[in-house]
C-alpha cells in the first residue's frame, strides 16, 4: 500500500514537471519561433524559373500574388489555365501576378521536362504569366517556398497539398491570406483578388 502511494506521488511529480515544461516552452520558446515564422514572407525566397535561372521573389514585392501548382495532363488543366489567363489579362497591369509551379506528384500528370511544360502552358493554353521550374510541393524534397505557404495556410485535412491546382493568395506584404482547393474555379476568387488590390 505504501509503495502504491509512493508510486502515485512520483507519477504526480512527473506529471507536474511535464506541465511545467510545457507551459515554460510555450511561454518562452513558441513565441520566438512564431515570431521568426511571422517575420518571413514570400519575398524571402529564391526560386528557379522554367529556364533554370534564379528568381528572387522580392521582385514581386508590393504585388498581389496567386501561387499555383500546375500540371499539363490533369482533368482540371484546361479550365484552370483558361481562367487563370483571364484573371492575368484583367489584372496584370494593376499589381497582380500569377506564379505557376509545375509539379508531377499527383497522378504523374506533369511528366514532361521544362521545355515540354512551357510548350503546353504557353502555346496550347496561351499562358502569359510566369512558369517556374518543376518542383515538389510535399515530402522530404518539398520546395522551401511551399513549406512556407503550407505553414501559413493549412488545408482542411492537414497542410499537405492534395492535388494539382491548389491556389495560395498572397497579399502585398508577401503573406498568405487564403488557400483554395484544386476544384475552386480561379474566377470564383476574383473578388478576393480585387479586395487585395484595392487595399493600401
Amino acid at each position: 500500500m505504501r509503495l502504491l502511494k509512493f508510486t502515485n506521488w512520483v507519477s504526480l511529480f512527473f506529471l507536474g514537471f511535464a506541465f511545467f515544461c510545457y507551459f515554460y516552452t510555450s511561454q518562452f520558446s513558441s513565441p520566438r519561433i512564431m515570431a521568426e515564422e511571422s517575420s518571413k514572407s514570400v519575398y524571402d525566397f529564391t526560386v528557379k524559373d522554367i529556364h533554370g535561372n534564379d528568381v528572387n521573389l522580392s521582385e514581386y514585392s508590393g504585388k498581389v500574388l496567386l501561387i499555383v501548382n500546375v500540371a499539363s495532363k490533369c482533368g482540371l488543366t484546361q479550365s484552370n489555365y483558361k481562367e487563370l489567363s483571364v484573371l492575368y489579362e484583367k489584372y496584370k497591369n494593376k499589381g497582380f501576378e500569377i506564379l505557376a509551379f509545375p509539379c508531377n506528384q499527383f497522378g504523374g500528370q506533369e511528366p514532361g521536362n521544362n521545355e515540354e511544360i512551357q510548350e503546353v502552358a504557353c502555346t496550347r493554353f496561351k499562358a502569359e504569366f510566369p512558369i517556374f521550374d518543376k518542383i515538389e510541393v510535399n515530402g522530404k524534397n518539398e520546395a522551401p517556398l511551399y513549406k512556407f505557404l503550407k505553414g501559413q495556410k493549412g488545408g482542411i485535412f492537414g497542410s499537405g497539398i492534395k492535388w494539382n491546382f491548389t491556389k495560395f493568395l498572397v497579399n502585398k506584404e508577401g503573406k498568405v491570406v487564403e488557400r483554395y482547393a484544386p476544384v475552386t474555379s480561379p474566377l470564383k476568387i476574383e473578388k478576393d483578388i480585387q479586395n487585395l488590390l484595392e487595399s493600401s
